[in-house]
C-alpha cells in the first residue's frame, strides 16, 4: 500500500519499539515519511535507524512520565519540525486480571500507560497542529473497547476510555483541522501477545478458533489500516472506532 502523501511528512509513534507501533513505523518510513518513535525499551529501534539514517529518529522514555513526553516531543520537533501525524500506541496489558484480583498498583500502571499516555501525547503535540490548523491522532482502542472478554478489568476499562477520548477529542478540534479516530484490534500477534503462544500454544489455537476469520493478524495488517485512516482519503473520517478483528465482535 503506497500514499505519496506521506513523502517528508513527520509521524510520531508511541510503542515505536516492537508489535504493532513498530509495524507503523515502517510502513510510515516505507512511504516516505519522517518517523519519530517512542518507547520504553529499545526494542528494534536501532535496526530502523541503520535502516532510515535520515528519515527516523526514537527517544527512550515513558508516556505516563510527563517529563518524558515533553523531552521526547522537543526532541522529533528538534530532528523534524512540526509534527504531522501522531499515533498513540504504547499500550499495556493486564493478564484477563478479574476486578478483585486487580490490585491497586496493576489497575494504576494500566491506566497510566493506556490513558493518561495517550492524554500526555496528545497535549504535548496538539497545540501545534491546531495552530498549523492541521493534525491527524490515531489513538490504539481495542476489541476489549468495545465489547467484555478482551482483557480483565483494568484493560477493558483503559480501552473504553480511549473510545470515549477519541470521539471527544475529534469533536472538540475537528473545526481546527484536527482528524481524531481510533482503531480496534483484536487477535494481533505481537510479543504483547506472546504468553497466548507459549507451550502447546493452545491458549492462541482457542483465540484462532473463536474468531470468525480462523485465524490470528500480523502487525502489518493494522499498520496498513493506520496508512489508510491518517491519510487525506479519509478526511471525512472523524472520531470513529475501526475494528480490525477477523469478525470478533460481529459474533
Amino acid at each position: 500500500m503506497k500514499f505519496a502523501e506521506y513523502e517528508n511528512k513527520t509521524i510520531v509513534v508511541t510503542g515505536g519499539g516492537s508489535g504493532i507501533g513498530y509495524a507503523q513505523a515502517v510502513a510510515f518510513l516505507e512511504n516516505g515519511a519522517n518517523v519519530f518513535a517512542f518507547d520504553i525499551q529499545e526494542g528494534d529501534l536501532p535496526k530502523l535507524q541503520t535502516d532510515y539514517p535520515s528519515q527516523f529518529a526514537y527517544a527512550i522514555g515513558s508516556v505516563s512520565v510527563k517529563n518524558d513526553v515533553a523531552h521526547a516531543v522537543k526532541e522529533a520537533c528538534n530532528v523534524f519540525g512540526t509534527i504531522d501525524i501522531l499515533l498513540n500506541t504504547a499500550g499495556v496489558l493486564d493478564g484477563f486480571a478479574k476486578t478483585l484480583d486487580t490490585d491497586e498498583a496493576l489497575w494504576d500502571k494500566i491506566m497510566d500507560t493506556n490513558v493518561k499516555g495517550t492524554y500526555f501525547m496528545t497535549n504535548e503535540i496538539l497545540p501545534q497542529m491546531i495552530a498549523r490548523k492541521s493534525g491527524v491522532i490515531v489513538n490504539m482502542a481495542s476489541v476489549a473497547g468495545l465489547v467484555a472478554g478482551g482483557g480483565g478489568a483494568a484493560y477493558t476499562a483503559s480501552k473504553h476510555a480511549i473510545v470515549g477520548y477519541t470521539k471527544q477529542l475529534d469533536m472538540d478540534y475537528c473545526r481546527n483541522g484536527i482528524r481524531a479516530n481510533a482503531i480496534a484490534p483484536g487477535a494481533i500477534q505481537t510479543p504483547m501477545n506472546q504468553a497466548d503462544f507459549e507451550g502447546d500454544g493452545e491458549m492462541a489455537k482457542w483465540v484462532a478458533e473463536e474468531t470468525p476469520a480462523g485465524r490470528w493478524a500480523q502487525p502489518s495488517e493494522v499498520a496498513s489500516l493506520t496508512l489508510y485512516i491518517a491519510s487525506s482519503a479519509a478526511d471525512y473520517i472523524h472520531g470513529a472506532v475501526i475494528p480490525i478483528d477477523g469478525g470478533w465482535i460481529a459474533k
